[in-house]
């Protein structure tokens, strides 16, 4: 009788990225502890920093700016040097970093170097936060931060105290790297790829546990956006969705689900798969599909925007964009726009800078 043939569960990748995904794949299986708290100084051992750079480093300067010391809220702001654009003119791009809002920081190495490249290739003005994290801070402290960021430069009081509006803030594109979903059903690809690079389904389990409020479940609607616990938002606006999907990432049957729910609703959504491409590529430069992704977002960017998803963008409605554990991007350009609502989505968004102070 014939041996069954086991799947691949890799793609051919260099020795230096193997050994750099080894070194991940240790210092992760060392720092999740069984009841729920991490080593974070094992951990800070393998995460390294970079520090801002006032004097641009390859045509982008950087600097570091703090939003509230009392929680260690602050971001780096890229900008880059070498575009004949005027700053007032460029797209701006939030960046919310990768790590399942439990590992790693807006100063990790991986994550600088990519707003880095952002910044000078696009051309455009990043801000990467840098949020709290769970367990020690959990749901929804990471959108609270991703929030305060933004209010910081573009917001005025709405209504009472509490609440603010962004001004003239359009919704361009939202744009999902991989994004980190989940539920309490096991996809195909989860069973089949839990070998894969990264993460598996031991990792991802203990994710949700360490993120979500306590007592909850995966198909809570923060992880499961289109399951059972979900809301119908075929009557929202919502920003046209690019979803990036790897063929060797577990969570990609999740991605797909992601991408046919906004088709559903009747929202419009591309899917870009790569075959070769495991969960987190794009804090890999050395890969192809790296560059293939910059020069995606590049063009997506500049795609023509859908009138009807222009509005202003509301707290509420700022919680429902960051929806997930992923690396949530903002991207911002100058035009008028309407109130509206939305609701969730994930990963990267792209909005639209104040073209003056009057609401």
């Amino acid at each position: 009788m014939a041996q069954k043939q086991q799947p691949i569960l890799s793609p051919d990748l260099p020795w230096k990225v193997r050994l750099l995904l080894s070194i991940h794949s240790f210092a992760f299986n060392n720092s999740f502890n069984s009841n729920g708290t991490v080593n974070r100084t094992f951990l800070n051992l393998f995460d390294l920093k970079s520090s801002p750079s006032k004097n641009p480093i390859n045509g982008v300067k950087s600097f570091d700016i703090t939003v509230d010391p009392s929680r260690k809220l602050w971001f780096r702001l890229y900008i880059p040097t070498t575009t004949t654009t005027t700053a007032t003119s460029l797209p701006i791009i939030f960046y919310f970093h990768g790590g399942g809002f439990i590992l790693m920081a807006a100063n990790s190495k991986p994550f600088d170097k990519f707003c880095q490249r952002l910044a000078r290739e696009i051309p455009s003005i990043i801000v990467s936060i840098n949020y709290r994290l769970a367990p020690e801070h959990k749901y929804p402290c990471q959108y609270e931060d991703g929030f305060d960021v933004l209010k910081r430069q573009y917001s005025a009081p709405c209504g009472t105290q509490s609440e603010s509006k962004f001004l003239k803030l359009q919704v361009i594109r939202l744009i999902a790297l991989q994004p980190f979903f989940g539920g309490e059903e096991r996809t195909e690809s989860e069973n089949k790829l839990d070998g894969a690079p990264v993460i598996n389904m031991e990792h991802t389990d203990w994710f949700w546990k360490a993120f979500l409020p306590e007592g909850s479940k995966r198909d809570h609607a923060t992880a499961n956006v289109f399951g059972p616990n979900s809301v119908d938002i075929s009557r929202v606006n919502f920003p046209a969705t690019i979803v990036f999907v790897g063929g060797f990432d577990p969570l990609q049957d999740w991605q797909k689900k992601y991408y046919e729910g906004l088709h559903k609703a009747g929202k419009e959504a591309n899917l870009i798969e790569y075959e070769n491409a495991f969960h987190s590529f794009y804090a890999i430069p050395e890969l192809p599909e790296y560059s293939l992704m910059i020069k995606e977002i590049n063009l997506y960017k500049d795609t023509k925007c859908n009138i009807e998803n222009q509005y202003y963008l509301e707290k509420r409605v700022m919680y429902k964009m960051l929806i997930n554990l992923a690396t949530p991007i903002l991207v911002q350009n100058p035009q008028n726009c309407k109130h509206s609502r939305a609701y969730k989505a994930t990963s990267v968004l792209l909005l639209g800078l104040p073209t003056d102070d009057s609401a």
